[in-house]
């Protein structure tokens, strides 16, 4: 009767008994999941980090686009965003614009009791 020992990567450790073909079976299919396991952690390091397409995100990306090179409203930036496809209700835009202007990416200046906002 053949053993085998085999321990592996996280510590178990495993005694194999029987014909010496069942012992060298189990042993190939232990090596097989081995070789396969390194494969499948290679795979997970190869994932993308999500990209962030929140709206402060896309804002940002008309910011950097020159949408500010004039003064813009509020609702001119909504819009803006709509053509883009994302919509957004101007209550959750005003806090992220008002980030931007302290972060010193924007401006906004006070015209007829409205805001505009320029880059």
């Amino acid at each position: 009767m053949a053993k085998a020992y085999i321990t592996t990567e996280h510590g178990t450790k495993i005694t194999l008994e029987g014909s010496p073909d069942e012992v060298a079976a189990l042993v190939a299919h232990f090596e097989e999941k081995k070789s396969s396991g390194a494969h499948t952690e290679a795979k997970s390091h190869r994932r993308q980090r999500r990209v962030n397409s929140g709206p402060m995100a896309l804002v940002s990306d008309l910011v950097d686009g020159g949408f500010f090179k004039k003064p813009k409203e509020l609702s001119a930036i909504k819009l803006a965003l709509e053509e883009q496809g994302h919509y957004y209700p101007v209550t959750s835009l005003s806090p992220i614009l008002l980030r931007l202007v302290r972060k010193r990416s924007l401006r906004r200046i006070k015209d007829k009791k409205r805001w505009l906002y320029v880059g």
